[in-house]
């Protein structure tokens, strides 16, 4: 059986060095084996001496033993060569590509008939490998170099460039595209790698590519020269093209225009977004609306326009990418031109004002919206509510329908005392609305109107805020005042009970019998006392000593306190911040605050927890992300108390500063002691929030003012500090100060309208050696001081008392006295009455309730004052 020439099935390669090697060895090596094996077999017969059979065994074995071996060599085939192979070279033979296979020494070792037709070798001698073909060209050299330094390291590459000529000499003139690329592989037989390196001609396709491009050019030219605007935007809003027409609508540079910086809500208008996105397609499909908005220019002027828009969702419903034509609504005929600029007018009233307008049918379906309506009420009406004539009460709450029915029906009958509908979201109950029904009149020619009604929406979630907590503020205020007034009148009660039990005291040696029941009333008025000061720590009028802090070195004081407080089974952890700002507190009723926000912490948590206290800076552009409504803007040092005990309720959480409010069993907690951090807080002029979770736990944060040195605090409402007008005296006597001489012998006018407290002060000042003269009202002062002739020393007196209060008497002794000395006795904070004070005044100051020695020591150290 002969095989047919393959030239008949592929064109022949033009040089094929790589068929299978040794064939002339071979044959060679046959025949020495043939010519042994005779020399050898006819030794073999002379020694045997049967010629006839000898010679045939010997002819039988060489033939055996030659077509054996010449098997074995390959070079007598039993079976044909594989059609693997044949189909592989047959492709590789045909493809149009030119393709020529070097070895690492650049031998070339096969060039198939399309690489010798493109560089014009006819023969096998013609052939040059692409390294000596392209190297010395200027155009192809760079990209030849690469390649062939990439083949050194085993990496293969490709490459494009253009040449003026055709690399086969003799072609046409004219430029051409070649596509160059370059591989190594590994061979059967060989022990290094071969080199393929393909090439060809893609003149054509970036023919075609060209033509394309000059093709889009025009499309893209024609866009931009429409007489309509157009712009494109993808499924997050940003603007990924816009024509040239739009962009100068807008005063948009094209040359710096870059795709995806500018966002859609960036140059719409108003509310107009929320007609935009009420625009939703299903799942797999396009929208189309016509949308009449106004547009933002770059120098902020207002552009009416139309939206042609079109919306897509994938088959998730996810939102894609949108196409929009814009039309210039300032644009057209001159005959149209009041009507157009009519409806541009009417356009932008209707969805530029602040209030959300719907029109309603006599089914209460919404006929059409405004912007602010959809804006409004996004997740509960769209486009498709408007399209499909979604009833407006679904908007409203179930109780609340019945209303809107009954103020539907007035206004089907056109009656105009329709009163309006407070209600709130079906889905979010915190979100209050206020809904104004409107009548229709008759349309034009006597026809029925598409709308019965016309339905105005105003939120009022913000109003509703402020008026409850304007009614809480006014609670908190008028408990506070009562509070405070209690608080007065119970501190001249405790004062004359002080007074006179260390009255009785002097007079009783501890040996007495009744010394003990002198020392357990006195014991128990201090008790006493000590409930009054919580009473006006929230009515923010007890008295405070601020002074300069580091809330680092407080807290670091207050920890061993803090953890024997909490005790074993809760982990307490302190955080400091880094770099605290000072802030101006009272020490100890700072401390008093954090110990009793621990206890309640430590309540939380009967079976035990974690409990932090943290401490940061907080800047004035860092207030805002808190959320707290009341919170002004400034820099504070923030402490916080966490907890992850029970967590506070909702309906509880809005209680908890209020007076007398409590959670716990009856006779363990007098409800006074929340109510007490939040009037100190106050009073410092800082703030107090809570925020708390069921079952995970809650957190306390105070904001307490950043104190910068050379400020004075000025009051700027009710519970700030204000700065000291006076000089105020140091904090009683401590036990070391004992000793010290308390008598004197000045004159003392002694100002008082409760008559025990007054009569408690003279016997003591008395005792002390003082001449005292005693006024019921500072009227009665006045008189006396001026029967005295002025020869008064000092002068102690209470600020709250009929006719003239403390203050106002020492403005007219002033005036008579300028340098008189002065001590104001009073239950209420000294801060109260300091500011109504002429800056210059200089006084003494004595909380009540106090002791004979304390009223002693304070009159004491104002006369020997400068």
């Amino acid at each position: 059986m002969t095989r047919e020439p393959r030239g008949d099935f592929y064109p022949l390669p033009i040089v094929d060095q790589n068929t299978r090697p040794g064939a002339v060895t071979r044959l060679i090596v046959f025949i020495v084996v043939l010519t042994g094996a005779a020399v050898v077999f006819g030794i073999f017969r002379e020694r045997l001496g049967d010629p006839f059979l000898l010679g045939m065994l010997g002819v039988l074995a060489m033939i055996g033993i030659g077509y054996l071996f010449a098997t074995a060599i390959g070079f007598v085939q039993i079976a044909p060569r594989s059609t693997t192979d044949e189909l592989s070279k047959a492709f590789v033979d045909s493809t149009p590509q030119g393709l020529v296979v070097t070895d690492i020494k650049g031998r070339v070792v096969y060039a198939n008939k399309a690489y010798g037709e493109m560089t014009g070798a006819s023969s096998a001698t013609d052939i040059r490998t692409v390294e000596n073909l392209l190297s010395d060209i200027p155009e192809a050299s760079a990209i030849v170099y690469r390649l062939s330094s990439g083949l050194r390291d085993g990496i293969a590459g490709d490459g494009e460039f253009r040449l003026s000529q055709s690399i086969r000499p003799g072609s046409e003139p004219g430029a051409r595209w070649y596509r160059v690329s370059a591989r190594a592989f590994n061979a059967p037989g060989r022990r290094q790698p071969l080199l393929a390196w393909q090439i060809d001609d893609i003149s054509r396709e970036r023919a075609e590519q060209e033509r394309f491009f000059l093709d889009l050019q025009k499309a893209i030219d024609h866009l931009d020269h429409a007489p309509a605007g157009f712009l494109a935007t993808d499924q997050e809003d940003r603007v990924t093209y816009i024509n040239a027409t739009l962009a100068e609508w807008l005063g948009i540079d094209l040359a710096s225009f870059t795709p995806g910086a500018t966002t859609l809500p960036e140059i719409v208008a108003g509310d107009g977004m929320a007609l935009i996105r009420s625009v939703k397609a299903d799942p797999g499909t396009t929208r189309n609306a016509v949308i009449d908005l106004d547009l933002a220019t770059v120098t902020g002027e207002i552009l009416p326009v139309r939206f042609m828009h079109r919306v897509a969702a994938n088959r998730d419903g996810v939102a894609g990418p949108s196409r929009t034509i814009v039309l210039n609504r300032t644009q057209g005929s001159d005959a149209s031109a009041e009507l157009r600029a009519s409806e541009v007018r009417f356009t932008r009233f209707f969805n530029s004002t602040p209030m959300a307008i719907a029109g309603v049918d006599l089914l209460g379906r919404i006929v059409r919206t405004n912007a602010p309506f959809l804006s409004l009420f996004s997740t509960v009406v769209d486009r498709d509510a408007v399209d499909h004539k979604i009833r407006l009460d679904t908007v409203i709450h179930e109780r609340d329908r019945a209303a809107f029915s009954a103020a539907l029906e007035k206004a089907r009958l056109r009656q105009a005392d329709i009163a309006p509908i407070d209600t709130v979201l079906p889905n979010d109950e915190e979100r209050h609305i206020r809904f104004y029904v409107n009548a229709v009149a008759e349309g034009t020619g006597g026809e029925e109107a598409e709308e019965a009604a016309i339905v105005y929406a105003v939120d009022t979630t913000e109003q509703k805020a402020l008026e409850g907590q304007m009614a809480q503020s006014q609670k908190m205020q008028a408990v506070g005042q009562l509070a405070g007034g209690i608080a007065h009148d119970f501190n001249n009660v405790l004062t004359a009970i002080i007074m006179a039990s260390d009255l009785l005291l002097t007079n009783h040696r501890p040996s007495d019998p009744s010394f003990p029941d002198i020392m357990n009333i006195k014991q128990n008025a201090n008790r006493a006392a000590s409930l009054v000061r919580q009473l006006l720590a929230f009515s923010r009028k007890q008295t405070l000593r601020p002074e300069v802090l580091n809330l680092t070195d407080v807290l670091a004081d207050l920890r061993m306190l803090l953890a024997r407080l909490v005790g074993n089974k809760i982990k307490l952890k302190v955080d400091h911040g880094r770099d605290l700002w000072p802030v101006k507190v009272d020490i100890g009723q700072l401390e008093q605050v954090i110990v009793n926000l621990a206890v309640n912490a430590r309540d939380a948590m009967p079976e035990g927890g974690d409990l932090t206290v943290r401490t940061k800076n907080v800047s004035t552009d860092e207030v805002a992300a808190f959320g707290y409504r009341e919170l002004t803007p400034a820099d504070y040092v923030v402490v916080e108390v966490e907890d992850n005990g029970t967590g506070i309720p909702p309906d509880v959480l809005k209680k908890i500063f209020e007076p007398f409010f409590t959670t716990k069993e009856v006779g363990k907690g007098t409800g006074l002691g929340l109510s007490m951090v939040y009037g100190i807080i106050k009073q410092t002029g800082g703030f107090i929030y809570c925020d708390s979770e069921v079952g995970k736990g809650t957190v306390f944060r105070i904001f307490l003012p950043r104190h910068v040195p050379g400020v004075v605090t000025q009051p700027v409402g009710e519970g700030q500090s204000v700065a000291s007008t006076g000089e105020a005296p140091p904090p009683p006597a401590k036990p070391a100060d004992a000793a010290r001489d308390l008598s004197g012998s000045a004159t003392v006018l002694l100002v008082e309208d409760e008559d025990a407290v007054r009569m408690g002060g003279m016997r003591a000042l008395t005792s002390r050696g003082y001449t005292v003269h005693e006024a019921s009202s500072g009227v009665e002062a006045l008189e006396i001081y001026n029967e005295l002739g002025g020869k008064v020393d000092i002068v102690v007196s209470d600020v709250v008392m009929p006719e003239m209060d403390g203050p106002t008497l020492l403005g007219e002794l002033r005036k008579i006295q300028p340098d008189i000395k002065f001590v104001f006795v009073s239950g209420y904070a000294e801060d109260a009455f300091a500011k109504n004070l002429p800056p210059e005044a200089k006084f003494g100051f004595l909380p009540k309730p106090f002791s004979l020695k304390q009223l002693a020591t304070v009159v004491k150290e104002v006369l020997e004052a400068d």
